[in-house]
């Protein structure tokens, strides 16, 4: 699966942005998803996961603020960000994986770029 992250931008704290992550290939609905981030000198992080059966997962820091969803039919994905915070900052890439739901982890298997996400106050 190749993948293609948009929608980052310089957007003030509280305010609303939307991610897309368009792949290609035939078995796109088959894939679990997975938005990572890397704010400046830290380290990358998963912020949420969504399976092919629709099951989504978040970390305690974005929950209740960003939503991932997916269109199978245009094969992409979305991760709907609110309520930005300034340390939301980051670069976001999109990623195909498997998640294994008995011990709640993610492995990642293509990455897309990345896309800048800037929040200011």
């Amino acid at each position: 699966v190749q993948l293609q992250a948009s929608g980052g931008g310089l957007v003030q704290a509280g305010e609303s942005l939307r991610l897309s992550c368009a792949a290609s290939g035939r078995l796109f609905s088959l894939n679990d998803m997975g938005w990572y981030r890397q704010a400046p000198g830290e380290q990358r992080e998963l912020v949420a996961t969504l399976t092919s059966g629709g099951m989504t997962t978040y970390k305690d820091p974005v929950k209740g603020r960003f939503t991932l969803s997916r269109d199978d039919a245009k094969n992409i994905v979305y991760l709907q960000m609110n309520s930005l915070k300034l340390e939301d900052t980051a670069v976001y890439y999109c990623t195909a994986g498997t998640f294994y739901s008995g011990s709640n982890y993610y492995v990642p298997r293509s990455w897309g770029q990345g896309t800048q996400v800037t929040v200011s106050s």
